[in-house]
């Protein structure tokens, strides 16, 4: 975990292939004014990670480490500010029944990029099978073996994504020696493979049409800054939105894909202050 800049609390949750580091470019212009405390998940970064593939390290079992976290750095509610596997964890934080008594509920949610249940199978439609072959590969010993082989193997794999994924095709560069060393120590793959072995029944149920949206819906204040762009998280999926929560704000950014906190952190940092000067009225 990483922790930079004073004021109030914002809590950023990565997602694959990241680490806290992917969240700087944003939070250097945020520090001045918030507490940003970047956590990586059980499995990535420098945390503990598994021996093996594992199947329960899934949205709950990550949550219940975000809220503990919160619990323990967090002096008043956080907002928390989510992305990619990040987006999961803060909706089952925001649904989590057993958040009551001594526990600090999120004073709001943002997210780059939003899937939610109501995506259904827009998961597979219109050819989109064919970006999410990895989420299948990674629930196998194969892909660890092939991608783990060696730092080459690590690099080749972590770029494909990095550079497809990406609408501004030069931002994740600066990342990318970094992400290599990190993916290529002990049992770092097994870290983030063990998320789509975990969370492949809920996807599967997703694809099928089985997966109800939340009900009740998400209350929390919630906002969405949506790369135009991104291959993999469609941003006409951010039609799906107000099928999950109650009250959310949806904007684009129109120069970003799937990373727009670093692919446009000005852009991505004047959304997360004009919303909070939003919610502050709103909080009263």
């Amino acid at each position: 975990m990483a922790t930079v800049g004073s004021g109030d609390p914002l809590v950023f949750v990565h997602g694959w292939p990241e680490f806290w580091l992917t969240w700087m470019p944003i939070v250097n212009k945020l520090k001045d004014d918030f507490t940003c405390i970047m956590p990586c998940l059980y499995g990535f970064g420098l945390s503990d990670k598994p021996d093996a593939l594992r199947d329960d390290l899934n949205a709950a079992f990550h949550a219940n480490d975000i809220m503990q976290l919160v619990q323990k750095t967090c002096e008043k509610p956080p907002v928390l500010i989510g992305h990619d596997i990040g987006s999961y964890v803060l909706q089952c934080c925001a649904t989590m029944k057993f958040r009551s008594g001594g526990q600090l509920n999120p004073a709001g949610l943002i997210f780059f990029n939003c899937p939610t249940p109501s995506v259904g199978n827009e998961w597979i439609a219109q050819g989109h099978v064919n970006e999410i072959w990895y989420q299948s590969f990674h629930l196998t010993q194969l892909a660890v073996d092939l991608v783990g082989h060696s730092r080459e193997t690590t690099e080749t794999y972590l770029e494909h994504f990095l550079r497809h994924w990406s609408f501004c095709e030069e931002a994740y560069k600066p990342f990318l020696p970094k992400l290599v060393e990190i993916f290529s120590s002990k049992n770092a793959i097994y870290g983030g493979f063990s998320w789509y072995k975990s969370n492949n029944n809920a996807r599967l149920e997703t694809i099928a049409g089985e997966k109800e949206p939340y009900n009740p819906k998400i209350k929390i204040l919630s906002a969405v800054l949506w790369g135009k762009h991104d291959p993999i998280l469609r941003s006409n999926w951010a039609s799906y939105l107000h099928d999950n929560f109650e009250n959310i704000i949806i904007e684009f950014a129109e120069e970003s894909g799937h990373f727009v906190h670093f692919e446009q952190p000005d852009l991505a940092a004047g959304f997360v202050r004009r919303i909070l000067n939003k919610w502050g009225r709103d909080f009263g």
